[in-house]
């Protein structure tokens, strides 16, 4: 059955008589699901309340009379895009607590700050989630938070709680009191793992007392929530497959992944383990500055040998938030192959798949929440302009005009 039909049918049934609705028209509509072509030509979005009801032609689809009809003319319309590595969400002072090296119990929560500044510039460029996560100062800085941008308060910004568990490899916790190595640091993450599972599994037995400094770690084992990864150089990235997902089984996936990282692509992809890009963008294979012309780029180097999901993060503010569709741009640049919209589904679906919420967010499907951006062109061209954003069907943000 064909793409047209099944918007048509979807629509059809999950229309609301009664609840006000409008009907987008767009010449261009970047769906950016996971399988298919991912756009359609002179389309129809069709959102009611805070959901997508409708996606198709515009010729084809049928609009219920009660919705609003707005042109958008030459526009495109996009899902909202994801940052699955941000510290913008509250304040930057609180999100580095490093009198411990191993801190699984601490959370970012008590310093969420709505719409703040810099979470507002990310959110003007079309970025609608945030994974808000501690720094990576420590070797586990504790649990991150799934936030909406927009939200005017932390119950409407949380998307889920925790949105991960923050491990941190390489050189930044090495900074840490005695200088702590690589030994060590895995010594660490599988003790802290060893002892949260065995805490986890007592949990689901009822044969423990809650205890808050391991309280992600029931939501980790129980697949309901990943580690997200702070990895560099093919060492660590292997380090990340072999203990956190090949010995314990958790859902991990690498970030950062830069300094040849994505020769550990192999073992990745027979590991289950997805590459979230950023923030360097380019590598220098040749190890100095003054590089023959040949500089690699680091989603390239992950999609080239096979990574089926490549993401791009920011790790704000080292890379503003607001330029999360950048990265993909310059990924474009330094290689990556963005002819079947990888790099549209490296900014939406490919990072709501890896942090399990692609069931709300993620692309323009029926049925979803309805976050999505209205902007001039392609969204990894940096010529294109955002127009407006709009989030659980609220216009959030709109550009002023000149």
């Amino acid at each position: 059955m064909c793409l047209v039909a099944l918007a048509l049918i979807a629509a059809a049934s999950h229309a609301l008589p009664n609840l006000p609705g409008r009907a987008f028209y767009a010449d261009k509509i970047l769906t950016a699901e996971r399988s298919g072509p991912g756009w359609i030509d002179h389309g129809v979005l069709l959102v009611q309340g805070e959901r997508i009801v409708g996606v198709g032609k515009a010729a084809e689809l049928s609009v219920p009379e009660h919705f609003e009809r707005v042109d958008l003319g030459s526009r495109w319309i996009m899902p909202g895009m994801i940052d699955l590595h941000s510290h913008i969400g509250g304040s930057l002072g609180d999100i580095n607590d490093m009198v411990l090296q191993l801190n699984a119990g601490l959370r970012v929560n008590p310093t969420v700050v709505p719409r703040n500044d810099l979470l507002m510039l990310a959110l003007a460029e079309g970025v609608t989630t945030v994974l808000y996560i501690p720094g990576s100062g420590t070797n586990m800085g504790g649990a991150g938070l799934l936030l909406k941008t927009s939200g005017k308060s932390y119950e409407t910004m949380l998307v889920r709680d925790p949105g991960s568990l923050k491990i941190a490899q390489g050189d930044n916790p090495t900074r840490w009191g005695y200088g702590m190595g690589r030994s060590l640091m895995n010594y660490h993450i599988r003790t802290e793992l060893a002892r949260g599972s065995a805490y986890a599994k007592a949990r689901l037995e009822g044969t423990r007392e809650r205890d808050p400094r391991f309280d992600v770690f029931p939501e980790l084992f129980g697949r309901r929530t990943q580690v997200s990864t702070h990895t560099q150089i093919y060492q660590l990235v292997m380090q990340t497959i072999r203990i956190i997902r090949n010995e314990f089984q958790v859902d991990v996936y690498i970030d950062h992944g830069e300094f040849l990282g994505y020769l550990a692509t192999e073992q990745a992809i027979q590991s289950g383990v997805s590459a979230i890009c950023g923030p360097r963008i380019v590598d220098n294979p040749n190890g100095r500055l003054d590089t023959d012309g040949r500089i690699q780029g680091v989603a390239a180097g992950y999609q080239s040998r096979g990574m089926p999901l490549v993401g791009f993060n920011t790790d704000a503010p080292v890379v503003p938030g607001e330029e999360l569709a950048l990265q993909a741009g310059m990924s474009a640049r330094y290689g990556f192959e963005i002819g079947s919209l990888e790099a549209v589904r490296g900014l939406t679906i490919v990072p709501a798949i890896v942090a399990g919420i692609e069931a709300r967010v993620g692309s323009l499907e029926v049925g979803k929440e309805a976050d999505f951006v209205i902007l001039g062109g392609d969204p990894a061209d940096p010529r294109s302009t955002v127009h407006s954003v709009w989030v659980q069907g609220e216009e959030v943000h709109t550009r002023a005009p000149r």
